[in-house]
């Protein structure tokens, strides 16, 4: 795309716009997804009159979803959401091209607040966002402590990632969100895709490149094993390393374990480990008695979400000694003499020490972005609704935090399927009568893959679901132990579905296996 350089922007280099420009052409091809969904929805410009700031990596794949938003129609300001990850041609591209972008690689963090508030008065003018793309949740928090006035005109918040869904959730369950919101994450065209495939390629990319070192015969601790650990352990397990894996779940231990991985505690791991990768999301994973015990040049990295994971204030203050190495690549002395070699200052080590996941897989993550904007904006609008019938019954959405209809998750999945050289099969009418779906799909419910944190489960909601009754009835009429009783099964008000605690049997791949229609088979 082409366009007069933006009034108002900050890069580290406008020079560097061809550059950038060159490599955004490049991953168009590899980013199947938003290419079609920009023919898709192109002629109605469905996000016109759309001011969307975003707060997401600013690299070659975002670029390529910023020029997806503005093709449809939206006005688009953006900043990164972490002070390393930023490729700065890619910013610079973006910049040149007319967007408002207020990026580079190396921010401080007082640089980093303030692009935040830059983008927010970047828009033509004078007015203010009526839509918020985010990642990790530092421009939803912005915006709701210091300018919850611009909130009144707007729509919604699509959030990307597991750390920003859980402050969504504790925001809504402390009555501090003001908005709907999206979680984007939870599609599964985002977490098992961009969290385990992604992170499965791009994590040791990041270590390669930080340090050279042979992962081979190494012995490397996963801390967490949800998608993004699961990830991460398959990626140097695969490379030759000894992986030890420690969780709090039991679910996911059982899950590292029975992959061949032994499940230990930290503190029976750092006396063995050679390289660190925290994944959780959480804090304090590894602190100053972990350090302590490392052997020498143990390689300590993050590729959760924030910088706490790792306790990297605890290693400046304790530390004799620290040595810069190269960018992102720090070598502290320890009173014991050991050294601790810390990647990417504890920040995200994938975009920190190299250039993230790669474009196929960001194309998974980013179209849902896309569709969330798409389906906050146009929730109230019945002809656009009709026309395109996967955003379902329009409806305006009250403030709650919602994940995306399975219809439009599996629409996800399809527009990548060519690219990779797949072909569906059909369900025939009889089949499609068999299993309780439409011939068409969705073929899964939008509850799946059915493992939500406590937030998640009291606050989940989906924008159209079966009703109570027609739930409660079909689980009488089937007469399957749901593991619950009825009462305990509750739906959202109007339509939305609810899974609550207790709800213990509504899991599985297929809705009629949960819960089976009058007169199908029930499960074995």
């Amino acid at each position: 795309m082409s366009g007069a350089p933006a009034s108002k922007f900050k890069v580290a280099d406008l020079s560097l716009a061809a550059f950038g420009r060159k490599e955004i052409e490049l991953a168009e091809n590899e980013m199947p997804g938003l290419m079609a969904t920009r023919a898709k929805y192109a002629e109605d410009q469905p996000l016109k009159g759309a001011r969307i700031a975003g707060c997401l990596h600013m690299t070659i794949q975002t670029a390529v979803l910023i020029e997806t938003l503005t093709f449809l129609g939206a006005e688009v300001t953006w900043s990164s959401c972490n002070i390393f990850s930023t490729q700065d041609h890619a910013a610079a591209a973006i910049a040149a091209a007319g967007v408002p972008v207020f990026a580079w690689k190396g921010e401080t963090e007082e640089e980093y607040q303030w692009c935040l508030e830059q983008q927010l008065v970047a828009f033509k003018d004078n007015k203010g966002l009526n839509l918020i793309l985010d990642d990790g949740g530092d421009l939803t928090s912005l915006v709701h402590k210091k300018y919850p006035e611009m909130l009144k005109g707007c729509y919604g918040v699509s959030e990307e990632t597991t750390t920003g869904v859980h402050h969504l959730y504790k925001m809504l369950k402390n009555g501090e969100l003001l908005v709907p919101s999206i979680n984007v994450n939870d599609s599964v065209t985002k977490s098992k895709f961009d969290n385990l495939y992604g992170c499965r390629e791009s994590l040791v990319d990041g270590i390669k490149r930080a340090t050279d070192v042979m992962i081979a015969g190494k012995v490397a601790v996963v801390a967490g094993f949800g998608d993004v650990g699961k990830g991460c352990a398959m990626a140097l397990h695969s490379m030759g390393a000894r992986v030890l894996v420690t969780e709090v779940d039991p679910i996911n231990a059982l899950q590292a374990a029975v992959s061949g991985f032994q499940v230990t505690t930290m503190e029976k791991a750092a006396p063995q480990g050679q390289i660190f990768v925290t994944t959780t999301g959480c804090r304090d994973i590894l602190v100053g008695e972990h350090f302590e015990a490392m052997p020498n040049d143990a390689i300590v990295c993050n590729i959760g979400h924030f910088d706490i994971e790792i306790d990297v204030a605890w290693l400046k203050a304790n530390a004799e000694s620290v040595q810069n190495i190269k960018p992102q690549v720090d070598r502290f002395l320890m009173k014991n003499g050991r050294h601790v070699i810390l990647l990417a200052e504890g920040r995200l080590v994938n975009l920190g020490c190299a250039t993230g996941h790669s474009s196929f897989v960001m194309s998974c993550s980013f179209t849902n972005q896309v569709l969330a904007q798409i389906l906050l904006f146009k929730s109230e609008d019945a002809a656009f609704g009709k026309k395109y019938i996967e955003f379902g019954k329009t409806q305006k959405l009250d403030v709650g935090v919602y994940v995306l209809p399975k219809i439009l998750d599996e629409q996800v999945a399809q527009l990548h399927l060519a690219h990779v050289n797949a072909e569906l099969s059909t369900l025939s009418p009889v089949q499609a009568e068999y299993l309780g779906l439409a011939v068409e799909g969705p073929y899964k419910p939008d509850m799946y893959p059915g493992i939500m944190n406590p937030e998640q489960i009291e606050h989940a909601t989906t924008p159209q679901m079966a009703s109570t009754a027609d739930l409660e009835g079909r689980i009488r009429d089937s007469g399957v132990e749901t593991g619950c009783k009825i009462e305990s099964i509750k739906s959202l008000i109007e339509g939305n579905f609810k899974v609550l605690k207790g709800s213990k049997g509504l899991t599985g791949d297929r809705l009629p296996q949960m819960i089976p229609r009058s007169g199908s088979r029930s499960p074995k």
